[in-house]
């Protein structure tokens, strides 16, 4: 460790000493191992209390290209992306010069030496690392050394910011549970590297970590993980879904904590499957079947895929299947960016189908909220009997994040209007399965094993009345279709609530969804600080509850932030707010990248301006 009177030094070469407050980006080759390497030094600053996030920005396509993964340390909370380093670990010679144009005045390099590019920036401290001959000395298999250097950064970077061994070796352990022998040999890497830095660097930096008061009620995990496990406890029963970046986590953390949590006590048998089909017709396909004979089904996709489930999507609308389907946003359009992150999938997935739809939307903002949201889901979806969409972003899903633990679901699980044969001889009309009998356009359903001789009805995507027969009349046609567009309108009561976060004296609203919390919590302090004071409002679910209209009405200006080209959070406010258009400012873009602070305060400030002229 590094002694308290060097600090005393470096205080007296540098104006400012800035302790545990920095984003490092780690810059290597896709494929390379370097995963471990980065989740080590992410779980350890964990480990010291010290709030974090961790963002991998990857290639698509084949191994060797390059390859990021950003750490966010802030002692106040804010785990949003910022737009510069503090801390760059280049070991990509491809990537070497780009990369160091994004490091800050008085920012750190720390490089490989077998690196032999020069450094032409006298503003910013570079550390050497003989990475390949310390992994030699160490007598590191030839096969295995390409992997191995990944820890020599870990020992050098842990040694120069004060991290303490101890918390990296307990980062380790818990990566490699079941595989000591592999901590062990990744441990003695990173002791070898930090024990040479320790002897033949000289600190010149400000950057320093120091420990803070145990995150004992947080976790680390990302939010596809969440979002199975939400699923899972609320008590899914079939999954169906087709590989696609980024969500096939989410189908495969299912795969591997269902065994676990959902065998029948009994039988010690699984109550649940898990299919994964041919391609997103099939799966979608199955989970319509699946929802339609009563089991609690869903599927996972991105938007190529939520694009080829249309079809199926429209006809669970209105023969009022119930389902839920994650789509774990990527950019679009086409193939697009598969590994970047976006909100562009918002009104595809709002009016999903051909013909008048209007789908129930879930968006969920952090890892926590994924594992409540995929719960909840399946609650509203047999409530609504119609399909729920949860949509969650790249960002959000595939990446680290910091979170209170996960509270068990607060409520029994809610199986809607359902009959069996009990109820069907008490039913107080001749039931009919698109009946609306409590006049809130909500029918009852009948599901498969019910023997009374009323129970089955025919399932319709074709005109149909009240009872499942066939029917092109056309006050028939409008009226189950108003129906349904009643039950859907009334379900935003129902729905989660946007939170809101309001500060005194505030005359501007912000309004944004999704993965963009952190930015914009971050970014709302900031114009605080400097006199701009802004209320920010964060959606939740459309469609929209009355609370938001209540927000817009609260402020003569109101700036919406998302991420994608055209708006679309914003287009679905002045659809549903016609008569406060002139209220309403979008303000929008998509690069791949999360939003960060920096921008938000950069196109407000632009804005306000322009406004005063």
């Amino acid at each position: 460790m590094i002694k308290e009177m060097d600090k005393e030094d470096l205080l007296e070469r540098r104006q400012e000493v800035q302790v545990n407050d920095f984003c490092m980006t780690v810059c290597t080759v896709n494929g390379s191992g370097s995963a471990t390497a980065n989740n080590t030094l992410l779980r350890a600053l964990f480990h010291m209390g010290i709030p974090v996030s961790g963002k991998n920005i990857f290639p698509s396509n084949i191994k060797g290209l390059p390859t990021w993964f950003s750490i966010r340390a802030s002692k106040d909370g804010y785990l949003g992306r910022v737009a510069h380093d503090d801390i760059i670990v280049q070991m990509n010679p491809g990537t070497f010069v780009k990369d160091l144009t994004y490091d800050v005045q008085g920012g750190v390099v720390f490089y490989g030496d077998h690196i032999k590019l020069p450094i032409d920036r006298d503003d910013i401290i570079a550390y050497p690392m003989p990475v390949k001959d310390l992994v030699k000395q160490a007598g590191v298999p030839r096969n295995l050394q390409d992997y191995m250097e990944n820890m020599v950064y870990v020992g050098v970077v842990a040694q120069m910011l004060g991290i303490g061994l101890g918390y990296i070796e307990d980062a380790l352990c818990s990566q490699f549970r079941k595989k000591t022998s592999v901590a062990e040999s990744n441990f003695a890497i990173v002791q070898l590297a930090a024990e040479w830095a320790q002897n033949n660097l000289e600190k010149k930096d400000r950057y320093w970590v120091e420990p803070m008061p145990p995150l004992e009620d947080y976790i680390m995990t990302d939010g596809n993980t969440a979002g199975a496990l939400g699923a899972i406890y609320g008590g899914f029963q079939f999954c169906a879904w087709y590989p696609i970046t980024p969500a096939s986590s989410l189908a495969e953390s299912m795969v591997t904590f269902a065994p676990r949590l959902r065998k029948n006590p009994d039988t010690k048998k699984n109550n649940f499957a898990i299919v994964q089909a041919e391609d997103e017709l099939a799966a979608i396909g199955m989970a319509v079947g699946a929802g339609w004979a009563g089991l609690r089904a869903m599927s996972s996709t991105s938007g190529p895929g939520i694009s080829l489930m249309a079809e199926y999507m429209s006809m669970a609308y209105y023969a009022e299947v119930p389902l839920v389907l994650w789509d774990v946003q990527r950019v679009g359009p086409s193939t697009g960016l598969p590994t970047r992150t976006a909100q562009g999938d918002l009104t595809l997935n709002y009016f999903l189908g051909h013909g008048d739809t209007q789908h129930i939307i879930l968006i969920p903002s952090s890892v926590n909220e994924c594992f409540e949201f995929g719960w909840k889901a399946f609650d509203l979806a047999e409530k609504f009997q119609t399909p729920i969409i949860i949509l969650s972003d790249l960002d959000l899903g595939m990446n680290l994040w910091m979170t209170k633990k996960f509270d068990y679901p607060d409520q029994p699980i809610q199986r809607g209007k359902v009959l069996w044969e009990k109820d069907l001889e008490e039913f107080p009309v001749e039931w009919g399965r698109y009946l609306d009998v409590d006049g809130d356009g909500i029918p009852y359903r009948t599901l498969m094993g019910n023997t009374h001789k009323k129970a089955p009805y025919f399932t319709r995507g074709t005109g149909h009345d009240e009872f499942g027969n066939y029917s092109e009349d056309p006050d028939i046609w409008q009226r189950m279709l108003d129906r349904i567009k009643m039950k859907i309108e009334s379900s935003k009561e129902t729905l989660p609530k946007p939170v809101v976060r309001a500060l005194p004296g505030a005359n501007i609203g912000l309004i944004a969804m999704g993965s963009t919390e952190h930015a914009l919590i971050e970014a709302q302090d900031k114009l605080n600080a400097v006199g701009i004071t802004t209320d920010f409002m964060r959606v939740r679910a459309l469609p929209f509850s009355s609370e938001v209209q209540k927000f817009i009405e609260a402020h003569q200006q109101n700036y919406v932030l998302e991420l994608n080209r055209d708006g679309q959070l914003h287009q679905l406010l002045v659809l549903h707010y016609c008569d406060m258009t002139d209220r309403l400012t979008s303000l929008s873009y998509i690069d791949g990248l999360p939003m960060t602070a920096e921008w938000i305060i950069k196109a407000v400030f632009a804005k306000e301006e322009n406004s005063n002229v």
